[in-house]
């Protein structure tokens, strides 16, 4: 169980780095995963994409551990941001639109020119960090999401015009 961020000494200033994911963070990424959605990945979803050589999970993290993730995988020139998740209490300090952003700059390397990405349709704080980033909505997916049952709205970020 993670310590609450105001309850930490430096909680407001706390640095934190992004690296990629390494096997000994899957129970701490599970963690956030489960904490995060109604329909959690599984461990076996987690260890095949660090597999692939397309993909690219990256994790976020302070003297404290892992506070967050993102994963995305790019095919040719286009990517999909498959999930990013943050520790409930790391939420609303910048660590999941620091994830967005390092996402980019490897979809960017990788060549990708536009990621796309379902976002539900009542999850404001996450549409807000992306639309910040340049991602516009560009189409809905009807029942997308279960548990609750939830149109997504698809949004895409053309990399070139990344700010």
């Amino acid at each position: 169980m993670s310590t609450p961020l105001a309850e930490l000494p430096g909680a407001a200033t706390a640095p934190y780095g992004i690296r990629p994911i390494r096997e000994a963070d899957l129970p701490r990424v599970l963690e956030i995963e489960n904490q995060s959605f109604s329909t959690p990945w599984k461990e076996s979803t987690f260890r095949g994409l660090i597999k692939r050589t397309d993909t690219d999970v990256l994790v976020a993290e302070d003297e404290r551990g892992v506070l967050g993730y993102a994963a995305a995988w790019t095919v040719i020139d286009q990517a999909e941001l498959g999930n990013v998740a943050v520790d409930p209490i790391a939420r609303g300090t910048g660590v999941g639109g620091a994830l967005v952003d390092a996402v980019v700059e490897h979809v960017r390397a990788r060549g990708g020119r536009e990621i796309f990405l379902e976002v539900r349709e009542t999850n404001h704080s996450a549409q807000s960090i992306y639309r910040h980033r340049g991602f516009a909505v560009v189409g809905r997916r009807r029942s997308y999401y279960s548990l609750p049952k939830e149109d997504a709205l698809v949004m895409r970020l053309q990399i070139q015009s990344f700010p």
